[in-house]
């Protein structure tokens, strides 16, 4: 009996304890495997984004000429300073905050209507959901020729149409500078409003529907439903929209630049922003120093309005 009882204490031993002690190894490996997956990823941006983001931060506290960036002369924080001296620079500035305002709000607010539109069942509804990011796949070079065109003096359409009621024609490339910045901020509405419409399109599509019947119940017309559902369960995306539209608008270059074909943004700068005062800068009056100041200045910037626009959502989402 004794033989038998230890017989079948060897054969009750687990067969399987090498699988059990190798499970661990396993997910040991697993999880390590993980960083192996995400690590090109890392790689690449601490190349092309990590490394010239602090190399420009150094460059900009040297005086350093773009024709010979291996002579560079320490300044210190002279170039930042300068920069609040700057006429041009705080000009650039105001244009950028002018434009972004001008072409922001009205850009967020129509896309906000038209994804409430397009949320409806109707016929047709996939093709109005292409048709509206048609702009966003349009080259900008396109875009601005064309309403180039349209802003004509003596033969846009704009000043025609405006002709009609009596209006006089308006020089919008080199004329006053707020009808200057209305043109620009157009290009930008044009192409921009399709684009944040999806956006938020996808964000009400995720919206409970029984929280729609329940207030229909209730006796909530659609414009009620729209302020007391809609919005406040959008309100996480409107804070992503505001945030990438904010930093769109301290980098707009494109339009401006085409727009007058020049550095300048209009005979007197009426529509100089930001990105093309670091563009004369760095590139055409050779002050690669001053344009890397500019450039950590703009950074700085985009991280306090990010800041606030938070601050100010999550004031809002506390309040209720």
């Amino acid at each position: 009996m004794t033989a038998v009882h230890e017989t079948h204490s060897i054969s009750t031993v687990p067969t399987s304890s090498p699988r059990r002690r190798l499970r661990p190894r396993i997910a040991l490996i697993g999880s390590k495997a993980a960083y192996v997956y995400v690590a090109p990823f890392f790689i690449l941006f601490a190349v092309f984004g990590l490394y010239p983001l602090i190399y420009t931060g150094w460059v900009s506290l040297h005086d350093v000429s773009l024709l010979n960036i291996n002579k560079m002369t320490w300044v210190g924080f002279k170039n930042y300073t300068s920069l609040w001296h700057n006429h041009f620079f705080l000009n650039a500035l105001g244009n950028t905050i002018t434009i972004g305002i001008i072409s922001a709000v009205p850009q967020l607010l129509a896309a906000l209507g038209i994804a409430h539109l397009l949320n409806y069942r109707m016929r047709g509804s996939l093709m109005f959901r292409i048709a509206m990011l048609m702009p966003y796949a349009t080259s900008v070079v396109a875009t601005t020729l064309i309403f180039s065109q349209l802003f004509a003096r003596d033969t846009g359409f704009i000043n025609w149409f405006l002709g009609l009621f009596g209006v006089s024609p308006i020089n919008w490339n080199n004329g006053p500078k707020y009808l200057s910045q209305l043109a620009v901020s157009t290009m930008v509405m044009w192409r921009w409003t399709g684009y944040n419409a999806l956006i938020y399109l996808a964000g009400m599509q995720a919206i409970p529907y029984e929280l729609y019947e329940a207030a229909a119940i209730d006796g909530a017309n659609r414009w009620q439903q729209f302020m007391k559902i809609t919005i406040p369960s959008l309100r996480p995306t409107i804070l992503f929209t505001v945030v990438v539209s904010t930093i769109g608008s301290m980098q707009l270059f494109a339009e401006p630049y085409l727009f007058s074909n020049n550095t300048n943004g209009g005979g007197s700068g009426q529509y100089q922003t930001l990105t093309l005062f670091l563009y004369q800068q760095g590139w055409q009056y050779n002050h690669l120093g001053y344009a890397a100041a500019v450039a950590w200045t703009m950074l700085a910037i985009i991280v306090v309005l990010v800041l606030i626009n938070a601050g100010l959502t999550n004031l809002r989402a506390r309040k209720g």
